[in-house]
């Protein structure tokens, strides 16, 4: 094990991509081009080698945890072979990188999954359903399962040495800006994880798991349409809840406000979080029904901005005992996106506080009445 190195890093980022790869999903989000900020963070890391077995050891046990993300084992059985005789071979191996949880000292797998997948896999005997024979290695190894290696390749393989590199984040203390940071440049298997993506990976709990419940809710995807496969409908759920929630403290960047946003959600208990299913519920299902497929979008794409001023809006007016009739809410809805000032809040800056603020004000006036 090497010593702790530490490091101070600010997180630039890269938007246009992310935006160009929205939009091309039909949903326009102009606070992906936002300059992410000076957020700091500054993070400790060492080395560590681990057996093989210990390795097998603590991904059975769960002290080694995969976040859930769209990309799965993707490894080929010959794949995963080549990967096994390299270290019967005595060859060296890529190493991995892991996050460790202060209060759980759980470790949270950021590059090395598929190796780690590997070797559980081999230990197990099944790879995908189906008996782990190595494929395409050369003998004495060829056709082996774990069991059935000799023994002296059995001791080999345990004793075989991956090392790792463990970091921990220092400071900030209260969100984990550097996992972000980390999952964003390293573990993206060559394509970039969406922000809700990353969040999916790093913020598990409660709330985390209630978005994608909700994601599901039949009014929602009439509304936004088919399921988004880089996770912006989930995003936008959060979205509203921050804004509806956390309005008023709102900073940007947005993507920096969301993540501290989920954190602290995570931490609710189930009757709030009821209480929030309930409110989005209510409000999506009333645009469905005033407004349907048509809403949120100022133009062709869904807008982002209109969706989080709307969104809140007419949460706010539906707190009231009594509900508006469709007509009453379309009629609101409709004089609401012609206004320029709502308008150009949508479309110009949106990240910017002050048309946070102004567009979620004017929303919020013009349901207030109805």
């Amino acid at each position: 094990m090497t010593g702790d190195n530490k490091e101070s890093f600010r997180d630039d980022g890269a938007a246009h991509d992310e935006y160009d790869l929205a939009l091309a999903d039909g949903i326009e989000d102009e606070a992906l081009l936002e300059n992410p900020g000076t957020s700091k963070f500054s993070i400790s890391s060492y080395g560590a080698d681990y057996t093989v077995d210990s390795l097998v050891k603590r991904m059975r046990g769960g002290a080694f945890r995969i976040p859930e993300f769209q990309r799965q084992f993707v490894w080929t059985p010959k794949h995963a072979s080549k990967f096994i005789e390299s270290l019967l071979m005595g060859l060296p191996v890529p190493g991995i990188f892991l996050y460790k949880e202060a209060e759980t000292n759980e470790h949270l797998v950021i590059d090395g999954q598929q190796r780690l997948r590997t070797l559980q896999a081999f230990y197990d005997g099944v790879l995908r359903g189906k008996e782990f024979k190595l494929q395409g290695v050369r003998e004495p190894w060829l056709g082996k399962t774990y069991n059935t290696l000799d023994t002296s390749d059995i001791l080999k393989l345990d004793d075989s040495i991956v090392h790792a590199t463990i970091f921990k984040q220092e400071k900030p203390e209260d969100v984990l800006d550097s996992i972000y940071f980390v999952f964003e440049r390293i573990n993206t298997g060559g394509i970039r994880l969406s922000p809700q993506e990353i969040r999916n990976c790093v913020s598990l709990g409660p709330f985390t798991n209630r978005i994608r419940a909700l994601n599901s809710y039949p009014d929602w995807r009439q509304v936004f349409g088919p399921p988004n496969n880089r996770s912006k409908d989930e995003e936008l759920i959060v979205r509203f809840f921050a804004l509806y929630i956390d309005g008023e403290n709102y900073n940007r960047p947005m993507n920096g406000f969301l993540n501290k946003f989920s954190a602290k959600m995570n931490k609710r208990s189930v009757e709030d979080l009821d209480r929030m299913d309930a409110v989005f519920k209510k409000t999506i299902s009333k645009i469905n029904s005033a407004v349907g497929g048509r809403a949120f979008r100022i133009i062709r794409a869904l807008n982002a901005a209109a969706f989080d001023a709307v969104m809140v809006g007419l949460a706010r007016r539906l707190e009231k005992q009594t509900i508006p009739c469709d007509d009453a809410v379309r009629t609101a809805y409709d004089k609401l996106i012609e206004v320029d000032e709502f308008r150009q809040a949508c479309e110009r800056s949106t990240a910017d506080e002050e048309n946070v603020k102004k567009r979620i004000s004017l929303s919020t006036a013009a349901f207030a009445d109805i």
